[in-house]
């Protein structure tokens, strides 16, 4: 296969499960960046094996750590993607066969396809789920949100194959990263001035469920469907639960 000027990007921790597949599923790509916060286990090894340069860098937040990423890049043209991701063979043929027109002032979005719970989740919000993924690193940067990142681009184009997502490994792996993104997404709140409430720690998570599971028809996933927005909803109900604990520490300490 004939490389692309295109470097991939990918921040890991301990993706020894993905991050082979997240790699060589952009075999097109001339340079792959992966900059690892200190994995213990073989991410680093098997990152290196799939010809990868590895940087090891101490945590930095979601947007600084991709903006450092993106500037290990050999190329202008850059490829940002989680180590759970990968391209689908007809995204890589999109990309491939479109290159040479591509806007260097566009950032391209992809829609993502999000796999949990033993099936293809196509509905509650999940899908078609667009993600920036590329752009030219002269005319782009990341921003520096802890949390909901994004690369901020003049304009966005989107593309029509599926980027695919390996999102959770496991019930288990889906309750530890609510916990950990509502710590972030309260800490978020505080830091903008949010104050707690009761009605949105009762209402808001109650609405999101709605949205998610009827609006959205979740309800045709089955019962994946069905405990994808009970824990949508709960992550939101621990933000403001969250939020309150942070607000009643500052009182106590204060």
């Amino acid at each position: 296969m004939t490389k692309l000027p295109i470097s991939v990007v990918i921040i890991t921790l301990n993706e020894e499960a993905h991050i082979e597949r997240c790699i060589r599923s952009a075999a097109f790509a001339d340079d792959v960046v992966v900059v690892d916060s200190f994995s213990t286990d073989r991410t680093v090894e098997i990152a290196e094996s799939c010809g990868a340069r590895v940087f090891k860098e101490k945590w930095r937040g979601f947007g600084p750590q991709k903006a450092f990423a993106t500037e290990q890049a050999k190329h202008p043209w850059v490829l940002a993607l989680d180590a759970d991701e990968a391209l689908s063979p007809e995204l890589c043929a999109e990309i491939v066969e479109s290159f040479s027109d591509l806007d260097p002032e566009a950032g391209y979005l992809f829609p993502r396809k999000s796999y949990h719970l033993g099936r293809w989740i196509e509905h509650g919000g999940w899908y078609p789920d667009y993600q920036l993924r590329l752009y030219n690193k002269t005319k782009s940067q990341w921003n520096s949100a802890a949390l909901h990142e994004k690369v901020e681009v003049k304009k966005t184009l989107k593309m029509k194959r599926d980027l695919l997502h390996w999102v959770f490994d496991n019930l288990s792996d889906q309750v530890v990263t609510n916990d950990r993104y509502s710590t972030l997404g309260a800490k978020q709140l505080a830091e903008e001035g949010k104050t707690f409430s009761y009605f949105k720690m009762i209402f808001k998570p109650f609405g999101k469920f709605v949205e998610t599971y009827f609006v959205k028809c979740g309800f045709l996933d089955g019962l994946p469907g069905f405990i994808i927005s009970m824990g949508a909803a709960y992550s939101l109900f621990l933000k403001f639960a969250k939020l309150w604990e942070i607000e009643r520490a500052k009182k106590s300490s204060g």
